[in-house]
């Protein structure tokens, strides 16, 4: 019996990496699987292919999905999007908008705002649903009416994103939602060791709004990470 059992332990540990190898798999199956769940249009097929091609990082069709979703929720009219790249996510947010909802959507490179208005226009939506303006956010976000979003989607320089969140607070509405993308950082946040300074960045914003009164968050494990919140 003592042989027996000494021989089952000298296989423990090689048993125990073998169901971890098991579940890491089987993680990274589902993940994939549920980034495919919803299936792109041709349009923002084409559209992502631009944005590759620019360089301009757009979000993954799980946190597209979930974006339109947000914004199907919430009935939202009026949207404002701080980075718009190449209208990728633009596209997803107006599938899931009121089908006379605008979206304001900005960004420092009018280069890519170029490419965005002719992926939407493409897409067959009317310019009188998007409104793009050319600038840095943080000269833009203070213009902006005071109450006058349903949703607010951050997705611009993420050094800057602390001070669009200041400003999101102040033109979201009551029961409007934020939506902070790239908040896990290329799977780095979770891990405390990592103190670069985008990852630092990215840690503060999503551990304010799950520490503030103000908001009912969610970190959402699509694409790279999807922080929502809630106004109360």
């Amino acid at each position: 019996m003592r042989g027996r059992g000494a021989n089952a332990c000298a296989h423990l540990p090689e048993a125990i990496n073998t169901s971890e190898d098991t579940a890491m798999a089987d993680k990274a199956q589902t993940w994939v699987y549920t980034e495919d769940y919803v299936a792109e249009s041709d349009a923002l097929t084409a559209a992502r292919a631009v944005a590759s091609e620019l360089g301009a990082a757009p979000v993954s069709p799980g946190t597209g999905a979930a974006l339109r979703m947000l914004a199907a929720v919430a009935g939202a009219r009026a949207v404002l999007e701080v980075g718009t790249g190449a209208g990728v996510s633009g596209l997803w947010l107006l599938d899931g908008m009121a089908r006379d909802g605008v979206l304001t959507t900005i960004d420092v490179e009018s280069e890519l705002l170029g490419h965005a208005r002719r992926n939407f226009a493409a897409a067959g939506l009317s310019s009188h649903r998007t409104r793009l303006i050319a600038g840095r956010a943080l000269d833009v976000l203070p213009r902006m009416a005071a109450r006058g979003y349903d949703m607010v989607v951050l997705d611009g320089d993420l050094d800057e994103t602390p001070q669009y969140l200041d400003h999101a607070v102040r033109i979201l509405r009551p029961g409007g939602t934020i939506a902070f993308v790239h908040a896990l950082w290329h799977d780095q946040v979770a891990d405390p060791a990592r103190r670069d300074a985008r990852t630092v960045v990215a840690r503060e914003v999503i551990n304010y709004l799950r520490e503030s009164d103000e908001f009912v968050p969610a970190l959402l494990p699509v694409g790279d990470g999807l922080a929502v919140a809630v106004k109360r």
